[in-house]
């Protein structure tokens, strides 16, 4: 079997994120934000820093050891596109060590530019 990919998709990496984390464009933002999520949990600090735009991307991204979150799954529970901007809400599972799962949910941003899209921040909703 294939390695899935951790976005959910129940695609293997290879066909699903694999290739967006090489440097081909994510279709929509949707698209953007599961290989976002497949990078924190591959631990990509790279792709992440690509795929956050240039207004609002920190300077850098660092794993802790100490902290490191078990990433157990994806939601997405909506996608509205309009024009070259879009929201994208989702709720991310995990778990910190022995700890309780924690049910992280987000109302995330992107925007495209030149064909490409980008993480652009976190709304509260």
């Amino acid at each position: 079997m294939a390695d899935l990919c951790p976005c959910g998709s129940g695609r293997g990496y290879a066909a699903c994120c694999g290739p967006v984390h090489a440097g081909a464009l994510a279709a929509d933002a949707e698209a953007l934000m599961r290989s976002r999520y497949s990078a924190y949990v591959r631990e990509d600090a790279d792709y992440l820093l690509r795929s956050w735009h240039p207004s609002t991307r920190p300077p850098a991204i660092a794993f802790d050891d100490g902290g490191r979150p078990a990433w157990l799954g994806l939601t997405v529970s909506r996608h509205e596109a309009r024009g070259d901007t879009a929201e994208v809400e989702f709720v991310a599972r995990y778990r910190i060590g022995g700890g309780s799962a924690v049910r992280m949910r987000e109302h995330s941003r992107f925007v495209r530019e030149d064909g490409q899209w980008y993480y652009l921040d976190a709304i509260s909703s």
